[in-house]
This record gives C-alpha cells, structure tokens and sequence, in this order.
C-alpha cells in the first residue's frame, strides 16, 4: 500500500511539473475556473463565453498597474505569499473588522488555472504548492499575463481583452486609468459587483484604486520581471 501511495505521490508531482512547466510558455486551452462555470453554471449563466488571449504586451500598463494596486501590491518583490498582508489580515479579522483576504495575484493565478473554488485547508494546501510552482518556474511577467487573460470580470467574461471589448469597445491595450481601475474593482466578485453599474461602494474603491496607482507609478511594472 505504501509503495502505491509513494507512487501516487511521485506521479502527481511530475505531472504538475510538467503541467505548469508547459504553461510558462504555452497558453493553457481551458482553467479550471472557466470548467467548473461550464460544467455546473450558475442561475442565469450566459451560455456564450467571450474569451480571447492576449500577450502582457498588448495589454495596457493602467490594467496591469490597477490589478496590482487593488489586489496585490507587493507582487514585484514577493515569492508568492505575502506575509505582511497575511498577519494584517488575521489581525484585522480578529478585531471584528470586516472579512479581508490576503491571496496575491501568484495564488490567485493558480487557484483560477488549476483548483476547484471550494474553501477547505486541503484545497488551500495545493493552492500554495500551485503557488510554490509558478513562482518557481514563471517569471512575474508571466503570471501576470495569465492572471489578467483567465480571471472573469463578469458572468461568462473571461480575461481583459474580452472585458475590455464587452464593456469599453477596444481593444486592452487602449485601456485608459479609470477604466482599468473599473475593471479592477469588481475582481473580488465578479458576480456582485458590475462594471457598468458601479455601487456607491465600488465608486469609492475606484478612487481608491486610481491613487494606489499615481503612488505606485508606472515605473512598478519594471520591477515585474
């Protein structure tokens, strides 16, 4: 029994090996995230899924700098886990404040690539080693790509270019600052928060949003290599 566990396990390791190896260069066909919306739509799913890859450099630098200054802001110097967040997270949930999340983009991008959604301490143990993975073998350039061509922006909305097109009519990379920050905000929840009709909350992250981003400058994408 222990030699077919010890199996197992090697080959569970080599083929995500070779799996996240491959899609350092190679543009995953299908996530899980898009599958599981697929095989098991919510009420109301669209059953048209708009969805076209784009290279990082024909995505505009405002949508690269606002999914940094909103979901991850030390992206440029972490190894995929960012232990600040994660402890002011903690310490803000156990003072009663608000739920607040600490996943940096490298977690996101691997629960959206390779991961089921549902939250349980054996999902978040492969998330990290997911996480471990593309750090290791990805550049930042190339987790940021993936991230921002797999995450939805709303029901059946997958990646920046269809969202872009969807809601702006153009292209990604004429993605001006505001509408990359509108885009930004509803990341946390594609299904309650709506691009085209921000709430008053939602107003107020957008400004928030676009000062991370005049603080930050554009010179924070040179840092992600």
């Amino acid at each position: 029994m222990w030699r077919k566990l010890l199996w197992v396990g090697f080959g569970f390791v080599a083929f995500t090996l070779l799996l996240v190896i491959a899609f350092g260069s190679v543009n995953p066909p299908t996530w899980m995230w898009k599958l599981q919306r697929q095989l098991a739509p919510p009420a109301g799913y669209p059953e048209a899924i708009r969805h076209s890859w784009v290279s990082l450099e024909k995505i505009s630098p405002n949508m690269q700098l606002a999914v940094i200054a909103a979901e991850d802001q030390n992206f440029p110097s972490h190894w995929g886990f960012d232990l600040d967040s994660i402890v002011k997270a903690i310490e803000a949930n156990q003072q009663g404040a608000a739920l607040r999340g600490a996943s940096t983009l490298s977690q996101q991008t691997a629960k959206n690539l390779f991961l089921w959604s549902e939250k349980s301490l054996l999902r978040k143990g492969v998330e990290a080693y997911f996480t471990g993975l593309i750090e290791l073998f990805w550049s930042k350039q190339r987790i940021l790509e993936v991230y921002l061509n797999i995450v939805e922006f709303g029901p059946g909305i997958f990646g920046v270019e269809a969202a872009s097109r969807h809601f702006y009519g153009k292209p990604a990379g004429r993605l001006t600052a505001d509408e990359a920050a509108r885009l930004a905000v509803v990341l946390p929840n594609p299904y309650q928060f709506q691009v085209n009709r921000p709430s008053t909350y939602q107003s107020k992250r957008i400004r928030w949003i676009k000062r991370q981003m005049r603080q930050l400058g554009v010179a924070t994408l040179d840092k992600v290599e």
